[in-house]
């Protein structure tokens, strides 16, 4: 059976002061009148039935979880007691599926993407199923590359599948690059964005988890004989405390040799940045501003308020963000620095209030 598993762990970091740690960027309301997690449960739900729909996430965030998500049962929630990546949380979720289904397999999506074309959407990850099927692979979906993205990890196409619609075995994962590479990837037409959404068999995961993170398979198995179990959450604590955490990418697609990858049509954007999220915004002139916001002879700016006005005057290629009590004016080429900044605030007990 096909399960989704939303990732709704995260804390949104690089869109603070907008995303905060009590409320982070999968709960915000900024491009509709729904949040990022809301749509991502919507989009989904042509090809998996909302019984079948799982999130995954910290412990504190539970509770928003169930306000945001009504329809969304408890036992579908799964948390985790502290933050140690994706392959853990996957790991983590594979194990519980598997247990309750020997031959899931599992549809993970991120949940702050905006995407259009649903039609084509839902056809690309009926295809993956598929493939992760027929094939065990594991399987992404990868994005045509519109510009140099630094903020993007990428994919390199291999082989074609054959009988399979724009189907690629994968040559290589390259982590975020430079400007220069990133354009050479550009120019050769043979790379793809990774989108960050996986498909695979909980099986199959978990032994490619085995092969290339040994120790985290342990931890997975220690858990998975404890699901169902009185002391349940006691052991998964347990083994928390021992994990290294790591990303799925770097632990797993990177080495394995089972990765496909499906070059998709539908319109995709990870809302991860203010560049990314300032698309979305009204164009004047050169700047792209949200509502109350006045300019008088200003470039290249990007300006987020809320309920104050903001007015430019004689400034260019700066982010300025109103969050109420937190403002943030910013280089605009340097907002890939502010997990970094963040992390800086948080060093000083006076910030805490604000972050």
């Amino acid at each position: 059976m096909i399960y989704g598993l939303i990732l709704a762990g995260g804390k949104g970091t690089r869109l603070y002061p907008l995303s905060r740690s009590e409320r982070p960027k999968q709960f915000l309301k900024v491009i509709n009148n729904k949040s990022f997690l809301a749509n991502t449960v919507d989009r989904i739900i042509p090809l998996i039935k909302k019984d079948n729909i799982y999130v995954v996430t910290n412990q504190e965030y539970e509770e928003k979880i169930r306000e945001e998500l009504e329809d969304v049962q408890k036992e579908n929630i799964f948390t985790e007691p502290e933050n140690k990546e994706t392959a853990t949380c996957i790991g983590l979720s594979a194990v519980k599926l598997l247990k309750k289904d020997k031959d899931a397999v599992m549809v993970v999506l991120p949940s702050d993407h905006h995407i259009k074309g649903e039609k084509d959407y839902i056809e690309t990850l009926s295809q993956a199923v598929d493939i992760a099927n027929k094939r065990k692979g594991v399987v992404t979906l990868g994005i045509e590359p519109t510009r140099p993205e630094t903020g993007y990890g990428y994919i390199e196409m291999g082989e074609r599948i054959l009988g399979e619609r724009a189907s690629y075995k994968v040559e290589r994962f390259t982590e975020k690059p430079n400007t220069e590479v990133a354009k050479d990837f550009l120019e050769k037409g043979t790379y793809l964005w990774n989108s960050g959404i996986f498909i695979f068999r909980a099986d199959v995961i978990l032994r490619e988890i085995e092969k290339y993170l040994p120790r985290l398979y342990k931890s997975l198995m220690e858990i998975y004989r404890s699901i169902g179990e009185e002391n349940e959450e006691e052991v998964i604590k347990e083994q928390y405390k021992i994990i290294d955490g790591i990303s799925i990418d770097f632990g797993v697609m990177q080495k394995t040799r089972r990765a496909f990858v499906i070059k998709s049509d539908f319109e995709w954007d990870d809302i991860g940045s203010f560049s990314a999220l300032s698309r979305y915004l009204n164009t004047v002139n050169t700047n792209s501003v949200s509502n109350n916001v006045y300019l008088e002879e200003c470039t290249n700016c990007s300006i987020f308020g809320e309920k104050n006005l903001i007015i430019g005057l004689g400034v260019k290629d700066l982010v300025i963000v109103d969050a109420g009590d937190v403002i943030l004016i910013m280089d605009k080429n340097r907002d890939q620095e502010i997990k970094h900044l963040l992390s800086k605030l948080n060093e000083k007990e006076e910030y805490d209030k604000y972050v």
